[in-house]
Formats: C-alpha cells, structure tokens, sequence
C-alpha cells in the first residue's frame, strides 16, 4: 500500500469480489486455538497489520505454527504447552490484541508485560484491568490513567479465579472478551451485564468448542452474557473458514452506494446481527441493497451483499444501533455527506477512544472536503446533499478514516489525495487492488 493515495471520480464501479476474513473473528480463532489442545487450522484469517503482533505473540509463547497465504495452522498442547515470553509482547496498535491477551493469559497464569504503540498506550485499559484484578489477577497498568504497558505477575496456577458479575458502563465486545478468557479459569460463574448488545463472536466461538455459555437479550435493551467454568478446562483444536470482513464491506458498500452507475456484489460476507447495524442504517437511508443469506459457518450467518447507486436520504442514529455499527461510523458519514437533509449521530462518544478522535478527525478531513459536519460531544451532525470539493486529507494514523477519505474521492469534485495512506494494510491490505478490480481509479505514491 502507497504512502500517498489518490482517488479519482467518474468511474462506476461493477463486478464482484471476495474479502480478507473478518477481523474480531481472525484474533479470537488465533487466541483459542493456542489455548487449544491439538492441531487447528484457520482458513481465510485476516493477515494484516492489526493481527500481526497476535501472530508474532503466539511465537513468543511458545507455539508450533505455520502460516500459509491465509491458511494458520497452530500445534498446541492446551495450558501446559505454553512457555513464560521472555520479552514484552507488543501489541502494535491493537486494543484487542492487548485486551484478549490480558484475558487468556491471565487464565493461564503465565507473567507477561503487554505493551504497544504510543497510540495504543492512550487506549483506555483500566476498563479491563479492575475487573480482573477482582477476579484474582495479579495485574496493573504501568501508563497514567491506567493504560498500558500492563503488568501481570506470576499467579499461583491451581488456584482458580474468582468469578464475577460486571456491569461495564458501555458494550464493549474486547472487555467482555477479555473477561470471558479469564473466566475459563475461575471458580463460579463469570456474567457480564451489557447496556446494549456487543458483538458476540466470542459466545458464538464458546458455544462451538462446547463451552456452556448464555447469552440473554433482556426487555430493556440489555444483555447478559454468563459463562459456567468447568471445574477442569481443555479446550479442543479449531477448524474454522472465517467469512469476509463486514467492517471491510462496508467500504466498498457505501462506495457503490454513493458512485453514480455503480453495481457491485460482495462475496461469502460474514452477516452476524451484532455487525450489521451498517446496513440497518443504510436501508433506512433508502439505499439500494439486497442481502442474500447463505447458511451459517461455525454458528456465523453468512451471505452476498449488492449494493447499487443510491439517492440517499438523511436519518438519525444512535443507541443502541451505534454499538453494532461502531466501527463503520466514519464511512457511514461519508454515506450521510452524500444524502438528502440532515444526519445526526449521538451516543457515539466511544469513537473517542479508537485509533484516533475519530469525531474530531473524522470532522476536520471531511470538512476539508467541503462537507458541512459539525462536531458534538458524543457524535456529530452532518447536513448532506452538496458535493464534494476533492482535495488533500491526513489519514491520522487511523486505518478506517483513511479508506473513508479515499472512498469520498470517487464521487467528489475533483480527486481526493490521503496522505499516510499506508495505515490501510492494518485491516485491509488489498484495498486498492480491490477497488481497482471493480473499476475505480486510483493512484499511489511511496
């Protein structure tokens, strides 16, 4: 992937195409399959710079594995098969690498220092370091404020964690996660009590492995995710074929979406409702978008998404609709710049804590580009329906902001220039090449 990204408008994009494999699915399967006993086999895993420091973390503790084009085959011996990593594991920029490590290395009882980029280092950590300490484990964050680098001292391995009842003050599937592992370990049951739904891959990858886990979707919105621990826990080895990244379709959804004359169909997606709220949005937009299911996978809903050019219109977005669309809010802005009348998203404030202020950022590149959006504490209005200008925009380090700012160029006034396009490979490392297949037109420079 180029340093500079150019997009250029006037091409319709049409044809079809196939994804990298999801995301959260790609960490967890790489997570319990080293905690697996026994040879798994991962198909179609993300291999991109945001699962990369999980990967290279395996290496560390110890494990036997082989990776493939997109093929990770894992060799481990449950619990007792993993070593003491001999240097601090570095988590690059991933927040779910460093919270779902916390978590299954805290059931195993291994010490370990986590640690990550200075980005990751202003990630919010005490969100899983308290309720673990409360479980039993013996871990602190070294940051200000309770971020990373974290800490987790030797544990006494025959003697179990405790179990727990967490009320988090906002969903967050890498907490929960992260808690769900160390319960693996714990003497009672470990419940999390959600304000709205997450996605619950992780319920889904426990039931499959045989787990006894619950998930309650409760009158008033909330969720009760409750995991029974074995007295004795052994985890059996994965096989799994991970569908395409939804947050990765989403690009190209609102690319056709927004790019007069555009048709394009999206292959073997993965279409789990705790993802979906993206295309909940859209179709309340009005947008053209037809979802054929193709069965489950491993307990995950898949299908074929197409998306054809829309005339969108404006809506109103918030809880609980924006925790399953989260990671899609700021290409879901580049869809409202695009609509009829006005959009307003609230109760978005955790974009706060991502790769970037994604508000502030999302706000200041878009307006670059002639979008009228203003910023709010907890989300932003936009009022859409005029064009866009073209011109130079940063990426600030932030891999989703980028390829929102290299979608706008395809339907704006003149081209759309991202600079530190590079970030990109963290999720999606064939964006370009993708995009270029369907027929945009782009051009990079190192």
């Amino acid at each position: 992937m180029p340093k500079t990204l150019k997009t250029f408008p006037g091409n319709k994009l049409r044809g079809q195409t196939h994804l990298p494999g999801d995301k959260s699915i790609s960490h967890r399967a790489i997570i319990l399959a080293a905690l697996g006993n026994g040879q798994s086999q991962i198909e179609n895993l993300l291999v991109a710079g945001v699962t990369q420091p999980m990967l290279q973390a395996l290496d560390q503790l110890g494990l036997d594995t082989n990776l493939e084009g997109t093929t990770l085959v894992v060799n481990a011996a449950g619990v007792e098969g993993l070593r003491i990593p001999n240097t601090p594991i570095f988590c690059g920029n991933s927040a779910t690498t460093m919270r779902l490590l916390a978590g299954a290395l805290a059931a195993v009882g291994l010490p370990a220092i986590l640690d990550g980029s200075d980005g990751l280092r202003r990630r919010p950590m005490a969100r899983i370091v308290d309720p673990l300490w409360e479980m039993g484990v013996p871990i602190r964050a070294r940051g200000e404020g309770g971020t990373a680098p974290l800490d987790l001292a030797p544990r006494v391995t025959d003697r179990s964690l405790r179990g727990i009842k967490h009320h988090p003050p906002v969903a967050s599937a890498q907490v929960k996660t992260c808690l769900l592992l160390a319960g693996l370990a714990a003497d009672d049951t470990v419940t999390i009590h959600e304000p709205a739904p997450s996605r619950d891959h992780t319920e889904r990858l426990f039931a499959s492995l045989g787990l006894n886990i619950e998930r309650l979707e409760n009158p008033d919105g909330t969720v009760t995710v409750s995991l029974h621990p074995a007295d004795e826990w052994e985890l059996p080895p994965l096989q799994l074929a991970l569908p395409g990244d939804i947050s990765s379709a989403a690009f190209l959804i609102v690319a056709a979406l927004t790019t007069p004359g555009s048709a394009i169909t999206l292959r073997d997606v993965g279409l789990n409702p705790t993802r979906t709220g993206l295309l909940d949005a859209l179709q309340a937009m009005d947008a053209n978008l037809e979802v054929q299911p193709r069965g489950e996978r491993h307990g995950e809903p898949v299908g074929d998404i197409t998306a054809r050019y829309s005339k969108l219109q404006g809506t109103e977005i918030a809880d609980p609709l924006v925790v399953r669309m989260i990671d899609e809010m700021p290409i879901f802005a580049l869809a409202a710049a695009h609509a009829q009348g006005q959009t307003l998203v609230r109760d978005a404030e955790e974009l706060r804590h991502k790769e970037s202020d994604r508000i502030t950022a999302l706000c200041a590149e878009l307006q670059t580009l002639g979008v009228n959006i203003a910023e709010t504490p907890d989300g932003f209005t936009i009022q859409g329906g005029t064009s866009l200008t073209g011109g130079t925009v940063q990426s600030h380090g932030d891999h989703r902001l980028a390829m929102t700012l290299a979608i706008a160029g395809l339907n704006a006034q003149s081209p759309v220039t991202v600079h530190e396009a590079d970030i990109i490979t963290e999720s999606f490392p064939n964006f370009a090449a993708t995009l270029r297949s369907l027929g945009a037109s782009l051009a990079g420079k190192e």
